[in-house]
């Protein structure tokens, strides 16, 4: 993660080693994999935003069994040691649906051609590979407010509308998604006082602006707000210094995380 100011929790479940047993491009910018393992059906369900450290295999006989149980400092030194020629690519990724009656896990990747490791991987809709997975919790972590705003790019699509199904009915609120394209729009299942702003990045425009430009102009409720913020770096943090400079906010009350950096 680039920048966040989100707590890590470890699961006592550590590596838990998984197949992809469904793939299926679902949108122009999305493939959705579904991995099942014996390992899964113990998750550490938290729902939410729930994320975790995968690891997806870069050649044949890469190895997942030498990797650290907790994926803190000294376990990401002990990946560097690991020989390049069996080590994985390690990338973060959140929990899009998980079903313990089946020992199943979907993940939404974002794809953009050739850019990055893990969505080409997943573009090629890899059924049969084997990967690994580390919990870390979640980043979703509101305290007392009033109401509740959401704002995200792609890579927090995931994130967002994991929010958006299992907060409490009676929660108020609204959700900035920028998406690069109206066909990537996904079915959200959101309590009825929450707004659900989608709004389609402009061709030009870098990664976030879109979004923050809709959130500078958005009309706030009454109350306190609690925000969560997360996606390209500069609209997770251009959001948080946008809520908490511009409209007040305690800092405490803006959860925040960058998933990627625009180059």
């Amino acid at each position: 993660m680039a920048v966040s100011n989100i707590a890590i929790t470890h699961a006592s479940s550590g590596v838990v080693e998984a197949e992809v047993t469904r793939a299926a491009r679902i949108s122009p910018h999305f493939v959705r994999l579904t991995v099942a393992g014996d390992g899964i059906a113990d998750w550490r369900h938290l729902g939410f935003d729930q994320w975790f450290r995968l690891a997806v295999p870069t050649a044949g006989d890469t190895r997942f069994d030498n990797l650290a149980e907790t994926y803190d400092m000294a376990g990401y030194l002990r990946y560097l040691t690991l020989p390049k020629a069996t080590r994985p690519v390690i990338r973060n990724y959140t929990v899009r649906e998980f079903r313990a009656e089946t020992g199943e896990i979907d993940i939404d990747f974002v794809v953009h051609g050739e850019a990055g490791v893990a969505g080409p991987w997943a573009n090629d809709l890899p059924v049969g590979a084997r990967v690994a997975l580390i919990d870390q919790g979640c980043g979703f972590q509101p305290v007392e407010s009033d109401w509740t705003l959401l704002v995200g790019d792609e890579s927090a699509l995931p994130a967002v509308l994991g929010i958006l199904r299992d907060l409490p009915r009676d929660t108020r609120g609204h959700a900035i998604v920028e998406i690069p394209d109206a066909d990537d729009f996904q079915h959200v299942d959101a309590p009825a006082g929450f707004d659900v702003h989608w709004v389609i990045r402009r061709p030009e425009a870098p990664a976030g602006r879109t979004a923050l430009e809709h959130l500078r102009e958005l009309p706030f409720p009454d109350g306190r707000v609690y925000a969560f913020a997360a996606g390209e770096s500069k609209l997770a943090t251009g959001a948080r210094r946008h809520l908490v400079n511009e409209r007040g906010a305690p800092k405490r009350n803006v959860s925040f995380c960058g998933y990627w950096r625009a180059r």
